[in-house]
């Protein structure tokens, strides 16, 4: 099979203009590079030196071989949220395991990318052979990595050997090569040559037409297989990277690099949905984004705005590369027109009088006998896919109550669980609304962080001005949620890249906002609600008991709820049906937001303050609610009285999992190790 009926991007129309527009990325990257090189050569005193090229070679190349490795995978039209999780695992391995000696430096080499390739191989079995989403895969390995991380060493330290530091980040030829120009060289070459093969071939298939591929004869899931194991030994030599440069291990090393990672495969010129792109541009942009946050830095403006500057960066790279004829933004502006158009000229088409104003639904399946089909057999089918979560719940009950005893006749217990669980409860709805449509929102963490710190910081203890403080800060919630609907609707933005983007910018404004210390705290009126008595129980249990009612009536009895499944099934279909997908999208965003900005306040209003990173533990649980709630991933399928069943049965297990000697970190593995099981257990296998 040749390589012109794989789709490889040589194989297409030769001469200028097509060729031009084939390589717009990396040229444009190119450019851009160039600019930023220009900008630091003039506000750096004095001409620039071989120290400087040493210095920013390597700034930049732990950054650039993980964007490669992102690179690989991102080809196939897939992403991996494990890559920074990854680099801090192995940066943790060496900087505790590594010995003084030649060959245990060669070893723990090696170890490093053995470790990268390990949880490649992982990721790339459940999603290449079990087809499993890319999204929901890596964010559970990379939460499970990251307990791996936390457990074999919780605060920075340990030590890395000093030749083993020299060989990555000292000098290739003293006083002309820098050593980092070298090995991001030596990954550049390997990349050409992966590139050349018939697996590199298939990269670029399988992310132009998965379907396509397969039918001329390419074995897909083996391709999307090997990209990640590729990938993960990017990673692997990422981690070695960073180890040799900083000469320590620290857990949370990889942690912040996730948004730089994607933003540099952006402004390389990689298209975030596969199929067109490659490694150098990723190096490119990369290095790129490094200089301009030493820009700022130059310039100095806070370091606070990094993540603002890189979040934003992310966004304008993907735009530049969507932007054509054939663009959402463009196909959004020409439908407006033509609308206007219509309706200043009296053309536009009209309900008419006679037609039902929504179509009416079908009554219920007619029976043996005529008579219409019972509830269970009616919901059936979402029964099947709600009662497990139930089941785990009163499992896990009993089993708490014969480890510690007095559980299910203690109505203190209960009343806890509902207030620890009104977090969750509420994050369910908006998360599992965007699960639904078959998206996902990652600025949950600081959506979660930015809301609470602002309202908190008006409030200062003041119960007169909660009255509009709150209701201020649902509203910002609101709008935050709706602009990441906007960038998915009308820029065409995958909500992973828009909602990470977003998550990135609110971390920065948070810390702009707050100058790194918050100082805000909770009036009386607002810790009643989470610590007082009312009609015997916390308030809270009676703010839960109306939201979950409230959130029933939404999903299951209204037309917004109606129109969330439809996109979910199917945005085609539902577009031809008349569903209006852009505002549903735009809605089920703004809704995330309100709930990530409610619980944003209730945690406020739990310890009496807002801290800065307080919504990162709710990410993964949130989405791991609605998965073992029973709701497919991709969409289409769910029910939130399955999620909350979803997160009754987490919060019960991680209660239980309190009252032992388990480290805290335990309970990120267990969570991701649930959440794969759950999709594992409850997909559409006939998808």
């Amino acid at each position: 099979m040749s390589a012109q009926t794989l789709h490889h991007p040589s194989a297409r129309r030769s001469g200028f203009g097509p060729a031009l527009a084939r390589h717009r990325g990396i040229l444009i990257a190119l450019a851009v590079f160039a600019a930023m090189f220009l900008t630091v050569d003039m506000i750096t005193p004095g001409p620039f030196s071989y120290f400087e090229l040493s210095f920013m070679s390597a700034g930049g190349a732990t950054l650039a071989l993980a964007a490669m490795g992102q690179t690989v995978v991102v080809l196939t039209g897939g992403f991996d949220l494990s890559a920074g999780a990854v680099i801090g695992l192995v940066n943790v391995v060496l900087g505790s395991g590594m010995g003084t000696d030649i060959w245990s430096q060669i070893l723990f080499g090696f170890v490093a990318l053995g470790i990268g390739g390990a949880v490649g191989a992982v990721n790339g079995v459940l999603i290449a052979y079990l087809r499993m989403q890319p999204i929901v895969v890596t964010l559970s390995t990379m939460f499970i990595t990251q307990g791996i991380t936390l457990l074999i060493m919780d605060a920075p330290g340990g030590a890395i050997a000093p030749e083993f530091m020299s060989f990555f980040v000292g000098d290739a030829i003293p006083g002309v090569l820098p050593a980092p120009i070298l090995w991001v060289g030596v990954a550049a070459v390997a990349w050409l040559l992966v590139k050349s093969t018939r697996f590199g071939v298939g990269l670029y298939a399988v992310g132009g037409d998965e379907e396509a591929a397969k039918a001329a004869g390419l074995a897909t899931a083996s391709v999307k297989f090997r990209a990640y194991v590729v990938a993960g030994l990017f990673y692997g030599a990422a981690g070695a990277f960073i180890s040799a440069q900083t000469g320590s291990a620290d857990p949370l090393v990889g942690r912040p690099m996730l948004l730089q990672i994607f933003a540099a495969v952006a402004l390389g010129g990689t298209v975030l949905g596969g199929g067109r792109g490659g490694a150098i541009g990723s190096i490119i942009g990369a290095y790129t984004l490094m200089m301009a946050v030493n820009i700022l830095l130059v310039l100095n403006v806070s370091a606070y705005y990094s993540s603002v500057a890189e979040g934003a960066i992310i966004i304008l790279a993907v735009l530049a590369g969507g932007v054509g004829r054939h663009s959402p933004l463009a196909t959004s502006i020409r439908l407006g027109l033509l609308k206007l158009r219509a309706r200043s000229g009296g053309t536009m088409a009209a309900r008419h009088p006679g037609m039902p104003a929504r179509p009416t639904l079908p009554k219920a399946r007619p029976v043996e006998g005529g008579t219409p089909a019972g509830w269970l057999a009616r919901h059936r089918e979402t029964l099947r896919y709600m009662v497990p979560a139930w089941i785990g719940f009163a499992a896990v009950l009993v089993a708490t109550h014969l480890v510690y005893g007095n559980t299910l006749t203690n109505p203190g217990y209960f009343n806890s669980l509902i207030v620890l669980s009104s977090f969750l409860a509420i994050l369910a709805l908006g998360q599992g609304a965007a699960i639904l449509t078959g998206g996902l929102d990652l600025s949950v963490p600081w959506m979660i962080a930015l809301v609470g710190i602002v309202v908190a910081g008006l409030v200062r203890g003041a119960d007169e001005s909660v009255l509009w403080a709150v209701p201020l800060g649902l509203a910002l919630g609101t709008g935050l949620g709706a602009i990441n609907g906007v960038g998915i609707v009308l820029f065409g933005l995958p909500p992973i890249v828009m909602t990470l983007a977003m998550n990135g910018i609110l971390q920065g404004v948070a810390l702009v906002y707050s100058g790194g210390t918050p100082d805000g705290f909770a009036s009386p009126a607002m810790r009643w609600v989470m610590t007082g008595n009312l009609l015997g129980a916390t308030p809270a249990v009676w703010l839960v008991a109306g939201f979950v009612a409230a959130a029933v009536v939404l999903l299951g009895r209204t037309t917004f709820g109606r129109r969330i499944y439809a996109v979910g099934n199917s945005p085609t279909v539902a577009r031809f049906s008349g569903v209006p997908v852009g505002g549903t999208l735009i809605g089920v965003y703004a809704l995330s937001g309100f709930c990530s900005a409610l619980v944003g306040i209730l945690l406020a209003c739990f310890s009496g303050q807002a801290s800065l990173g307080m919504g990162d533990e709710y990410l993964l649980p949130s989405i791991a609610v609605v998965v073992v709630g029973g709701a497919l991933i991709t969409g289409g399928r769910g029910h939130y009285l399955g999620m909350l069943g979803g997160v009754l049965l987490l919060m019960t297990l991680s209660t239980l999992l309190a009252g032992t000697t388990l480290p805290s970190s335990v309970r990120d593995i267990i969570f991701g190790a649930v959440v794969l099981g759950a999709v594992l257990a409850l997909r559409d296998r006939s998808a």
